[in-house]
């Protein structure tokens, strides 16, 4: 556990709701293992599920391991996707977004717990959390923002016995977290040490002058010692992705961003180039079929990629 202002482990670990809520989440954790994988079977078959997939994981993660009667755990609330009560009083909010869809996209998290707090602050509801049916992180709303309160794993084989921070004995507890920074970064996308291609180079000290990135932030670079050749910038400068500029690199390409098609990138160089930017847009989530609603710039990347054979 990390350290915070809240409750000490030791201190929650001594009261018996807590022996008795862990206790049940480690007896039921593989149970809801197999039945999660059962309903994960969808998205494996068609490489996509839809939201009430990850509901219902959420369902039997809040009825079976642990302690919130089904009765408790209402759908649609007043716009919210899901809504746990305790004699009639909202205790957590929870958005639920279709599996894979929050499996990891810092902003797709961010705009997942912007809509959960919007709907929580409608309802005057204190907790709010988003889950994919493969990740469930939890905050507490507060004035000036969120602190976090879990984040967990439902991928994994361990048990996680934080959730009991979500159970009906621990939610109207204060965690632990309020100094943390439970939510894992972003992903960063891999950088090799000079490829065939020309396209992907090792870190260099050297700059883009107009960007300030280094030659691996773009996803052409022909010749990494002249800044003048290199295009299309898609990744921040620790390698994760820019999430304003990918979409608009795909634009130069494949329609016409502020009327201006990209020059200087010839035409055989382009099936890897949209390799690079469609790879950066899975790990994103944005592209089908992970994304069941993918906008306009990366269907046509889809199209783009399916037209030259490429595959991402």
């Amino acid at each position: 556990m990390n350290e915070g202002t809240g409750p000490s482990y030791e201190e929650c670990a001594q009261l018996s709701g807590y022996k008795k809520c862990v206790e049940r989440i480690h007896l039921e954790w593989e149970g809801f293992r197999k039945k999660r994988d059962e309903r994960l079977v969808q998205e494996r078959r068609y490489g996509e599920a839809r939201e009430p997939v990850a509901e219902g994981i959420l369902e039997d993660l809040f009825t079976s391991v642990l302690d919130w009667p089904l009765g408790n755990f209402n759908r649609q609330v007043q716009r919210a996707d899901i809504v746990l009560t305790d004699l009639g009083i909202k205790k957590l909010v929870i958005e639920a977004k279709h599996p894979g869809g929050l499996r990891w996209s810092r902003g797709a998290v961010d705009r997942a717990l912007d809509q959960a707090e919007g709907y929580a602050r409608e309802q005057r509801v204190q907790v709010i959390a988003v889950s994919d049916g493969h990740m469930l992180y939890a905050a507490n709303v507060v004035d000036g923002g969120r602190q976090d309160r879990i984040y967990v794993s439902l991928d994994t084989d361990e048990a996680p016995v934080d959730l009991w921070w979500l159970s009906m004995q621990g939610i109207w507890r204060e965690a632990p977290y309020k100094n943390a920074s439970l939510l894992p970064p972003e992903p960063k996308i891999p950088i090799t040490e000079g490829s065939e291609d020309g396209l992907l180079f090792g870190a260099d000290h050297l700059l883009h002058p107009k960007y300030h990135l280094p030659a691996q932030c773009f996803a052409y670079v022909p010749d990494a010692s002249k800044t003048s050749t290199w295009k299309l910038p898609y990744l921040l400068a620790d390698g994760s992705i820019d999430t304003k500029r990918l979409p608009k690199a795909v634009q130069c390409i494949l329609s016409n961003y502020r009327g201006a098609k990209v020059q200087g990138i010839p035409e055989a160089a382009i099936p890897l180039v949209l390799k690079k930017l469609a790879e950066a847009a899975e790990l994103a989530g944005h592209m089908p079929p992970r994304s069941q609603n993918p906008t306009d710039v990366y269907r046509l990347l889809q199209e783009a990629l399916d037209q030259v054979q490429v595959q991402k």
